[in-house]
């Protein structure tokens, strides 16, 4: 592994004006950190990389990184690009070990993070550097959002998120708190009357999107985000149809052939992939078949109806009449993307969103409410994991900006709370034993 990795890191030509970094969302100083690893300083390296990119082990293993640093690399246009994402994944894979430092002093300020996604967890990572008392609130049991109940084990292993939570959260002293759903029985409102300055709302989008034909409550039909975040609890069957070809239908279906599954099939309204050349490919090669220019019209118990499509003059694609045929399966996936839950908004005041529920926000993350932040799926819809966390970070400067406008809270608790003798109730029960 080491060796194959200094032999693509010598493959770097170091540009002066690198493509790889202007292709990266985040701007990762590549030739740098090649440079760096080259002259054997590991540790080096691997600072710079999280000190850009909190999220740089994960960012390794999931980016699009044909489209992104590896397809904007000079090498690539005539021969094979570098392949950065060997190189990144090997240097912080490595270094995160090291990382052992204990949280920044406390400045006396608190702020909530609301979701343990990409973007939550870089907004709490950043804004702890400064010192600011950090708690991420979560409807699920574990950090990641997307990441781990989202992207397959395969692509993505839990193990790289249970460290980032040990390296980045406990040692850092960022506080957790499990199964929480913000809109239910705590609201921001009740975050704001708690001492919590800012809040940052990096909520997923985890309403799955409706094809509203008659089958879609059948008790053999899920939808992608729901089967990839439990797929063994599914029985759907060995022959399986994935309607939609993005990157989470590539997911749903390789994941549905590790679980048993002897024919899967992605269905496409179009005859052009939406997934990425990298993991349609993946698909491929673990035999998903593919069907093309096909609208999918009703879902019966025997199989799914597909109908030709063609576009219409005002650009929507249609199911042409007279070409239903039924294909056979035991089992439906449906992933045709998801949209953002309405919950958290219905009990904020003052909060504006979109259209489509998405949180109105500025370039720097500033919603309508003043103190409320966002970024992510609940603020620009679904994007990759390193755009999430370009954006994260414009955001959490300024968050530090507005929070270090407002007058120091009274205590680091409650800022109006009354002054109040302690009583170390411990002590006292063992005083009467």
């Amino acid at each position: 592994m080491a060796l194959h990795v200094m032999e693509e890191a010598s493959r770097c030509l170091g540009c002066k004006k690198p493509r790889c970094r202007e292709g990266c969302p985040i701007h990762t100083n590549i030739p740098e950190v090649i440079r760096l690893l080259k002259e054997n300083r590991l540790n080096e390296a691997g600072w710079m990389l999280f000190e850009n990119n909190p999220l740089t082990t994960v960012c390794a293993l999931v980016c699009n990184h044909e489209n992104q640093c590896e397809g904007h690399c000079v090498r690539g246009i005539k021969d094979v690009p570098v392949h950065f994402s060997v190189i990144e994944s090997y240097i912080s894979s490595i270094y995160a070990n090291q990382m052992v430092q204990g949280p920044a002093p406390s400045n006396g300020r608190k702020a909530a993070v609301i979701g343990a996604g990409p973007a939550g967890i870089t907004i709490a990572i950043i804004l702890a550097r400064y010192g600011y008392q950090m708690t991420i609130f979560d409807s699920r049991d574990k950090i990641g959002g997307v990441l781990r109940y989202g992207i397959p084990d395969f692509r993505l292993p839990d193990s790289v998120l249970d460290d980032l939570a040990y390296r980045h959260l406990e040692l850092k002293g960022i506080r957790f708190r499990p199964n929480t759903y913000i809109g239910s029985a705590i609201t921001i409102d009740d975050l704001f009357r708690d001492g919590f300055q800012s809040v940052f709302v990096g909520a997923g989008l985890w309403k799955p999107r409706k094809l509203n034909i008659r089958g879609e409550s059948l008790g053999h039909v899920t939808y992608a985000i729901n089967y990839l975040a439990s797929p063994a609890a599914f029985r759907l069957g060995e022959r399986i149809m994935v309607i939609g070809t993005g990157n989470s239908a590539m997911d749903c279906a390789r994941t549905a052939i590790r679980h048993g599954a002897k024919y899967v099939s992605c269905v496409n309204l179009t005859d052009t992939i939406t997934a990425s050349q990298y993991e349609s490919s993946y698909a491929r090669l673990e035999g998903v078949d593919f069907i093309y220019n096909k609208c999918t019209v009703e879902i019966r118990e025997d199989g799914v109806i597909l109908a030709d499509s063609r576009v219409e003059e005002d650009g929507r694609i249609a199911p042409i009449p007279g070409t239903e045929k039924l294909y056979p399966c035991t089992g439906v996936i449906i992933a045709v993307s998801q949209g953002a839950e309405s919950n958290l908004v219905k009990t904020t005041k003052d909060i504006d969103t979109g259209k489509t529920g998405l949180l109105t926000v500025d370039e720097d993350g500033h919603t309508s409410r003043p103190g409320v932040f966002a970024a992510g799926d609940a603020a620009s819809g679904a994007r990759t994991v390193v755009e999430a966390v370009a954006n994260s970070k414009r955001v959490a400067e300024a968050m530090h900006q507005y929070m270090q406008s407002l007058p120091m809270p009274k205590t680091t608790d409650y800022p109006d709370a009354p002054t109040v003798e302690t009583v170390d109730a411990a002590a006292q029960a063992e005083q009467v034993l």
